[in-house]
């Protein structure tokens, strides 16, 4: 049977396996994971949920997201030390990611197939700044996401911290009008490389936190949407100001 992209359903539960029962030890032994609000997860709709998230490196944050995801279907809602979750893992799981990221390779190709909602940049391509429309399939595969079940997006669309959201993010909330999940992490720049692949230190903390669904008007302007959105994963300008403060102090 076929997803809603045309993806084999058991090609992709395979991937998301096998990806699983690797990463898994770098989460629980190698590092520390420490996941908030579980048991929410397990309470939301099984379609048109929107996560939201700062983004610290390629593919860690999305893979710790799948796990975290995987174990609220099967009700583990204190974290991922249980791995039965990974015999049938939770498959309508899509992010969305950069084209050229996930087209680097074969390990991200296969990422890709895992759950990826791939989508041209309209700033940045090949490390260089452009500017260019967007792609009217995009945000046409974003919907169809929403409709088949979750989607984690990256509003700043890098992993610099405290970097400007894009608009686009508050596009598809006023399009689709989906439950918004804020999500923060933490600890995954310094525990792995930038692809999040490598490990760079061991016995770091890795920290995710799910907090409670927006009160989002989706009426209002994409600007003030924004504001909202930026303001609950801690990536406005003023968090920047907070930061500062608690390095002096320390």
């Amino acid at each position: 049977m076929k997803n809603i992209f045309g993806q084999w359903k058991f090609i992709k539960r395979f991937l998301i396996t096998f990806f699983g029962i690797l990463t898994w030890p770098r989460f629980v032994w190698t590092n520390k994971s420490i996941i908030a609000g579980m048991k929410m997860l397990s309470e939301l709709p099984k379609r048109n949920v929107l996560f939201i998230s700062n983004h610290q490196t390629y593919f860690a944050d999305v893979t710790l997201m799948y796990h975290a995801f995987g174990a609220a279907s099967w009700n583990i809602t204190r974290g991922i030390r249980n791995p039965l979750y990974l015999l049938w893992p939770k498959t309508n799981i899509y992010y969305v990611a950069a084209q050229e990221t996930m087209k680097s390779g074969i390990i991200p190709k296969l990422f890709a197939y895992a759950g990826a909602i791939t989508v041209q940049r309209t700033w940045r391509e090949s490390g260089k700044s452009i500017q260019r429309e967007v792609n009217p399939k995009d945000p046409e595969k974003i919907g169809k996401a929403l409709q088949s079940g979750w989607l984690i997006t990256f509003p700043q669309g890098t992993t610099k911290p405290f970097e400007q959201g894009r608009k686009g993010t508050a596009h598809i909330i006023k399009s689709h009008k989906p439950l918004v999940i804020p999500v923060t992490i933490d600890g995954f720049r310094r525990a792995f490389d930038k692809k999040g692949l490598k490990i760079k230190t061991r016995n770091s903390r890795l920290v995710m936190k799910f907090y409670s669904p927006l009160d989002i008007d989706y009426d209002a302007d994409v600007e003030t949407i924004m504001d909202t959105i930026m303001k609950s994963i801690k990536q406005s300008p003023e968090f920047i100001r907070v930061r500062h403060t608690d390095s002096e102090e320390k």
